[in-house]
């Protein structure tokens, strides 16, 4: 037994440390050593953020470490494994894999590449950034990151997205809103208020950007509106403390950098975005697309519309995305079919013929599968999913090691299913009588 958990642990750190070494020209980036190569750094930096799991991850890594070495001396290239280091890739907004950004002059507000994914086309676009930086530093507007530590240090920093709030404005900005609020209380006088202040101001800039204003960073003067500081029980400075609509304020407890601010900011917003899509199995790109791009997907295989109707299939449904909230940290990928619409696949799966509702969580980079074997209910669904992120639960492997033929399906219409509508049989020629002497 000890050799078995020892084999399996091995090749999970092969697989997890795979895509990189250090013998390539790629710079592997962590929470430890990132702020010193890439934010203190004058360079430009490509910043690949990155999975092990993830297939299109695996197949852009050869030609990054092409353009690593082709850009050697020239630009920095870096890759950061945020599926092991989420806090960083948290704090940059990363919600998918490969996410690529460039760090230029303002190391403050990296900009994502959108360009192909081939080693030419990451060249050319890492040149082409070089060049407006050089002509950045040659019209004077930018000094890179020297210019950015002078304003930290001389107290300055842009504070222009940090929400100033009075004892009269509070009720009516922060206690009905549907946003998240963080609201640092403050004295001017108060030392470590000071020193949190480029850091607040930053990080209220980028978290604004990230969560499109769904989480907001605001300032107290507790010296000035004491009623406030009153009504919070206020006793020293700065005090940070969280609020959520229908919830009790909580006092923010991490740490005061930028980086954890903006860290624990996403973690609120994630905590309270939508779900992941439910998507309908309608072609073979929404089950490829969906399986590539996640580490599981989980597949439902719901009755025919004409067992359930509407009301029933919606309520299967209904089931399924209070799970996909219930987990959508792990960044799942969630997908339905009807029973015989893809019998393929469901045959691939083992599902074919042990009854309906099914579902299976598949990882399609390595071709397994495990099945529900309990209820299709929240609370067998929630024990099913429990078993899977913690590693446990038996899986096997998908039929024929691939997927099989997905069929092109019209997406169901929200309504009851129809019957086939059969031909008239019109019986006014037919004698009854007739029929009935016949058969005696």
């Amino acid at each position: 037994l000890l050799f078995i958990v020892g084999t399996v642990s091995c090749t999970l750190f092969l697989a997890v440390n795979g895509l990189y070494s250090a013998s390539d020209d790629v710079i592997e980036l962590t929470p430890t050593n990132f702020n010193k190569e890439v934010i203190q750094s004058e360079s430009l930096w490509l910043v690949e953020f990155y999975a092990p799991w993830c297939g299109h991850c695996q197949r852009l890594t050869p030609e990054w470490k092409k353009a690593a070495t082709a850009l050697k001396g020239v630009v920095k290239v870096g890759a950061v494994d945020a599926d092991k280091h989420q806090s960083l890739g948290g704090q940059y907004g990363v919600r998918g894999f490969p996410t690529i950004k460039i760090f230029g002059a303002n190391k403050n507000k990296a900009e994502d590449y959108q360009g192909g994914r081939t080693s030419e086309a990451i060249v050319d676009a890492a040149l082409s950034a070089l060049r407006s930086l050089v002509k950045e530093r040659l019209s004077g507007r930018s000094g890179g990151y020297s210019s950015g530590r002078q304003s930290r240090e001389s107290g300055g920093g842009d504070k222009k997205d940090v929400i100033e709030l009075t004892d009269d404005s509070f009720d009516k900005n922060v206690i009905n809103s549907d946003d998240v609020w963080m609201v640092e209380f403050y004295a001017p006088w108060c030392g470590h208020c000071k020193n949190l202040e480029p850091e607040w101001a930053a990080a209220a800039t980028e978290v604004k950007e990230q969560t499109k204003g769904k989480v907001k960073l605001a300032a107290v003067d507790a010296t000035v509106n004491q009623m406030l500081a009153s009504r919070y029980g206020i006793r020293g400075f700065p005090t940070i403390k969280i609020f959520q609509k229908g919830e009790d304020p909580v006092d923010y407890d991490g740490g005061r950098t930028r980086s954890d601010i903006i860290s624990r900011a996403l973690d609120l917003f994630s905590d309270n975005a939508p779900p992941p899509e439910l998507l309908e199995i309608i072609s073979e790109d929404v089950l490829k697309s969906t399986c590539d791009a996640h580490q599981l997907c989980i597949i439902s295989v719901l009755p025919h519309i004409l067992d359930t109707g509407a009301s029933g299939r919606n309520s299967y449904l209904d089931v399924m995305l209070k799970m996909a909230e219930k987990y959508k940290k792990k960044m799942w990928g969630w997908l339905w079919t009807e029973a015989g619409a893809q019998s393929d696949l469901e045959s691939s799966l083992g599902i074919g013929g042990f009854g309906y509702p099914a579902m299976a969580a598949v990882n399609a980079r390595k071709m397994k599968f495990a099945l529900l074997k309990g209820s299709f209910s929240e609370q067998g669904i929630n024990e099913f999913l429990r078993e899977l992120s913690v590693g446990r639960g038996s899986t096997a492997p998908v039929g024929g090691g691939a997927f099989p033929k997905i069929h092109t399906v019209e997406p169901w219409d929200g309504k009851d299913g129809e019957l086939p509508v059969e031909d008239d049989i019109d019986l006014s020629d037919v004698d009854l009588d007739d029929l009935g002497k016949d058969e005696l």
